[in-house]
């Protein structure tokens, strides 16, 4: 999507922002206020020949302004429907009606009311709710506001409400095994090391031993490593050592990204929104194989049965994976619960069934990749 969306930008840089020129607002702005002084200096001093021709130039330039501004946004727009064809070069499929239900078109908009409210629209959310009569609980948009209100807070490096919410969920952190509350200490530890000049570790170690030393026996090795690299202090030579992984900015910004998966976990939530996951794996590929891949089936005069199964693997980011992705090598099938990945004496992995149609005489199999043979009762099943 890469070439749309650059296109995509830079129509909306055209159409929202000055860019090379001046916009099209601008310059009808500029023309309105011309035209606004000419008649102000005709109500009081009559009509002058000098200042009508001036008035007619200025007129003509803002009308080439204008025209050359429309050029450029006409043009952006048919290269950015040149390259979505090209992207989508074949016709997008037609699937059933899902959502003609009563019931699945409340469930649709719900899901679209939490995504806006996760995601922080506010104003759209409640726009949309007012229009579509979901009822969202009142806690839960409050949980949600104060969601975002920390994340801002982290953004501002301000951690004091994100390290309220964690010190009222110490139990539920500690039941998670979740290093949370130590890594926003250790966010504000780091950044009271950096920000003295010169050197004065003296606030940081003053605050190390109220707020971190309680956490010493979860995490003493990073415990330690923090309170040496006081010793390569200041910062350009912090850089340069074996500790340089604590000057690195993501320290501190990737404590949004924990914050909201901990937050989310404390209300029976995944961190990524559900219609932003299905948008990107979607959008991202998905639809495209799964469709090609039921093309060569009808070609080959077969159909797709298992309601439970892919017939074929979709790639996906680490993020999006979300149960057992083995494939089995003989018999090309995703392992599910009742055909999971079997593992053999000789350490190669095939499925279930595959196994049980390689058996031989007295409860033998011989391996399809080695000519190792495994009795059925010690092959051993895998978990990932």
């Amino acid at each position: 999507m890469d070439g749309p969306l650059k296109e995509l930008t830079k129509l909306e840089r055209l159409t929202t922002t000055k860019g090379k020129g001046v916009s099209v607002p601008d310059t009808l702005d500029s023309l309105l206020k011309s035209l606004q002084e000419a008649k102000d200096a005709v109500a009081h001093n009559g009509v002058n020949p000098a200042q009508v021709r001036e008035l007619s130039k200025t007129i003509e330039t803002k009308k080439k302004e204008v025209e050359d501004r429309q050029k450029e946004t006409y043009s952006s727009m048919s290269r950015f429907g040149k390259a979505w064809d090209k992207k989508l070069s074949t016709a997008l499929p037609t699937y059933t009606d899902f959502f003609s239900s009563p019931a699945s078109v409340s469930a649709l908009e719900r899901t679209i009311a939490l995504h806006l409210l996760r995601t922080g629209q506010f104003d759209v959310a409640q726009t949309f709710l007012d229009e579509s009569g979901v009822s969202i609980p009142v806690e839960l948009r409050n949980d949600f506001v104060e969601l975002h209100q920390i994340l801002k807070g982290l953004r501002n490096q301000d951690i004091s409400l994100a390290l309220g919410w964690a010190q009222r969920h110490r139990e539920t952190l500690k039941k998670r095994n979740s290093p949370l509350e130590f890594y926003l200490h250790r966010s504000q530890y780091i950044r009271l090391l950096l920000t003295t000049h010169p050197p004065n570790p003296i606030p940081a170690i003053a605050y190390a031993n109220v707020h971190l030393r309680p956490f010493y026996a979860e995490h003493e090795t990073e415990f330690r490593r923090l309170m040496t690299c006081i010793a390569y202090l200041p910062l350009a030579k912090l850089q340069q050592s074996s500790y340089s992984d604590l000057a690195r900015p993501s320290l501190h910004f990737d404590l949004e990204t924990l914050f909201a998966k901990e937050y989310c976990a404390s209300l029976n939530m995944s961190r990524q929104p559900p219609l932003r996951v299905v948008g990107d794996i979607g959008g991202g590929g998905a639809l495209s194989r799964i469709e090609k891949g039921k093309k060569v089936m009808r070609e080959r005069k077969s159909e797709w049965s298992h309601a439970d199964e892919l017939p074929i693997e979709i790639p996906l980011p680490p993020e999006n994976r979300y149960h057992s992705i083995f494939a089995c090598l003989v018999s090309k099938e995703q392992s599910t619960e009742h055909n999971p990945p079997m593992m053999l004496t000789c350490g190669h992995v095939i499925s279930k069934d595959s196994l049980s149609k390689l058996n031989k005489s007295a409860g033998r199999a011989k391996c399809p990749y080695c000519p190792t043979e495994t009795i059925q009762g010690n092959a051993m099943r895998l978990y990932f």
